[in-house]
């Protein structure tokens, strides 16, 4: 089984699901995950997680992204996208300054309504469906954050922006709220996802590319199990999304509790520093293999573990 993290370039037309069947076909293996879903005409980075690293989804999911979209201003759709039914049609009567400095009025944290179609739930279903049966229920609003908008180019009525955001953003949605404030109404015409936390689109790979890759190997080594040593070149081990932590090694003796994933002593630990109780950390055995995040507990005086990956 391959353990480790592929940036993928998810293309128009394939929902995240899809891209996940697909993988599990070219790998051969059942064991991986999505780290957050892209709408089906959208494009853009996707990291997919292999075998062990499926732990890091949810780690990933909570990251900052980056965009880039085109408002369509002076429309609105039941979708909040081009692809829904147009509901209204108004002329763009600001000018692209005052279009300017509505758009720099969101940069900040602001409460953003989920929208109709999203795989958000409510009651245990998905809001998505409850739409395309012609309801529509009470949505929480959520505070989000833009970290930054830039106007790439402005030619109404449309705009292109570089959105820079924190999880849990929908630019539809964003699109459709600068929109209502300028008084036309606006909906996103495109998206293209260009960053997950480090994961960033000129190193995304189309899954044509990784299937011809992974077949080259199979057709080469036809009876041998893959490793993500054969694809170190686009297959990123499982810690490299965790290098902002200092790196620790077990001693050898204690190799079984680590192994066992129980607490461990800083006396265990390779050349312990009390400062390492300021932060989480990555633990490693003896032999250099990642074993996990771990951090240190005030009230039992030991290291505990945070997350587990041991191969």
């Amino acid at each position: 089984m391959i353990n480790g993290i592929v940036n993928v370039y998810k293309e128009r037309g394939f929902t995240s699901h899809d891209v996940v069947a697909k993988l599990r076909g070219i790998f051969r293996q059942k064991k991986i995950g999505h780290t957050g879903t892209l709408d089906p005409d959208a494009e853009g980075v996707l990291p997919i997680c292999l075998g062990k690293a499926t732990k890091v989804c949810e780690l990933l999911t909570d990251k900052d992204k980056e965009y880039e979209a085109v408002l369509l201003l002076g429309q609105t759709t039941d979708t909040q996208d081009i692809t829904g039914t147009v509901q209204e049609i108004l002329p763009v009567l600001c000018s692209e300054d005052e279009i300017r400095n509505i758009i720099a009025e969101f940069v900040g944290e602001y409460s953003q309504l989920p929208p109709m179609y999203s795989a958000l739930k409510v009651d245990g279903k998905k809001l998505c469906d409850l739409a395309r049966a012609g309801l529509e229920v009470a949505r929480t609003p959520r505070n989000v954050n833009i970290f930054s908008i830039e106007i790439l180019e402005m030619k109404l009525p449309r705009v292109k922006m570089r959105i820079h955001c924190s999880k849990g953003t929908y630019i539809r949605t964003l699109c459709h709220d600068i929109g209502a404030r300028a008084g036309c109404g606006g909906c996103m015409e495109s998206l293209l996802r260009t960053r997950v936390a480090e994961f960033e689109v000129q190193k995304a790979k189309r899954l044509s590319e990784i299937e011809e890759k992974v077949w080259a190997v199979w057709a080469q080594f036809p009876e041998r199990e893959l490793a993500r040593e054969d694809f170190a070149e686009f297959i990123q081990s499982t810690d490299s999304v965790f290098l902002q932590y200092p790196m620790v090694t077990v001693k050898k003796d204690f190799s079984r509790p680590l192994y066992n994933g129980n607490p461990l002593k800083p006396q265990w630990i390779l050349n312990w520093k009390d400062a390492y109780k300021e932060d989480l950390l990555r633990i490693y055995d003896a032999n250099d293999a990642f074993a996990g995040i771990y951090q240190w507990d005030d009230l039992r005086n030991n290291i505990r573990p945070v997350k587990i990956f041991m191969e």
